[in-house]
């Protein structure tokens, strides 16, 4: 996939509002794969609603989203399979990690799928991300900043064109936060592929190719 639209498209509970001042809703919005981009939004915006859109989770919205050129409404469930394991991946803004089992685990449940990361590479991330010695450790016993670690190397255990971002830092501090986009910069360089992630305040500092606003 090398480009996602949106033509007009809008959350069903903003349709009837005449004062949305949107660059994305009701609106043309086009992400291109290989670009990074920023959504900035207040909190009610539909920020969490749009990045379900995109997933293929909710299809409440009028308005077209098309990936290349096709509309998904009209994906069937075998297609939005292909989709979310071989071209579009998702940090979730509540992680969706599964607190029963290990950090390593929770990597390992999805890169076995479509196998992409060695377990070194794995192990090496961990490392980089400051919780190296949390491979063994349940989910559920980690701090929130730690999963969001863990669930930033479970989104990239797998083949990417566009990376999609919910308020993937926030509750990490600065380092940490530096960390993880040094990480996002060097795998999406490598492999090509698009991020696109959404703040209602804190963000990556990335140099994004373009800002918009929810």
């Amino acid at each position: 996939m090398d480009k996602i639209t949106l033509n007009n498209a809008v959350a069903e509970i903003f349709a009837q509002r005449e004062d949305l001042r949107s660059d994305v809703w009701l609106n043309h919005a086009t992400f291109e794969r290989g670009k990074i981009y920023l959504i900035e939004a207040e909190s009610g915006t539909g920020k969490s609603s749009l990045c379900s859109y995109l997933y293929g989770q909710r299809g409440d919205y009028r308005g077209e989203i098309l990936f290349d050129e096709r509309d998904i409404r009209r994906f069937t469930t075998a297609e939005w399979c292909r989709v979310r394991q071989q071209s579009l991946s998702i940090l979730f803004q509540d992680l969706k990690l599964f607190g029963e089992l290990t950090a390593l685990e929770n990597v390992e449940i999805k890169n076995r799928i479509s196998p992409t990361l060695t377990h070194q590479e794995i192990v090496s991330l961990f490392e980089e991300l400051g919780i190296g010695d949390k491979l063994a450790s349940r989910i559920n016993r980690m701090s929130y900043g730690q999963q969001q670690r863990v669930a930033l190397v479970r989104a990239l255990a797998q083949p990417i064109d566009f990376l999609l971002l919910d308020e993937p830092i926030s509750h990490l501090d600065d380092r940490n936060s530096d960390i993880m986009r040094d990480i996002i910069l060097r795998y999406s360089r490598r492999e090509g592929f698009g991020v696109i992630a959404t703040s209602i305040g804190k963000h990556m500092t990335f140099d994004y190719d373009k800002v918009l606003k929810l």
